[in-house]
């Protein structure tokens, strides 16, 4: 059986999940910042992959971060909220 999105019910991390936006170091070019995720890397790379989807952009998992070109930030936490995670924008 194929690893999807977590259920709703599976968001068990204590900690929020942030959305941040950062330019540093990718020349001016912007990428929201997905951080704080209680998943395993398969897992964090589906999410990823869904997410890309969502908002038509591409991305990364680094670190056991999701970043995903572009400012997403409002999409993102509503996309993840969805799932059932704790998602709150963080940053200006």
């Amino acid at each position: 059986m194929a690893a999807g999105p977590p259920k709703k019910n599976a968001a068990t991390s204590a900690a929020p999940v942030r959305v941040a936006r950062e330019v540093a170091g990718r020349g001016g070019k912007g990428v929201s910042v997905i951080s704080g995720l209680p998943l395993a890397t398969a897992q964090l790379e589906t999410l990823a992959a869904t997410l890309k989807r969502s908002c038509g952009a591409g991305g990364a998992t680094k670190n056991g971060r999701i970043e995903i070109q572009g400012d997403h930030r409002d999409r993102l936490v509503a996309e993840l909220r969805k799932l059932g995670y704790d998602a709150k924008r963080s940053g200006g």
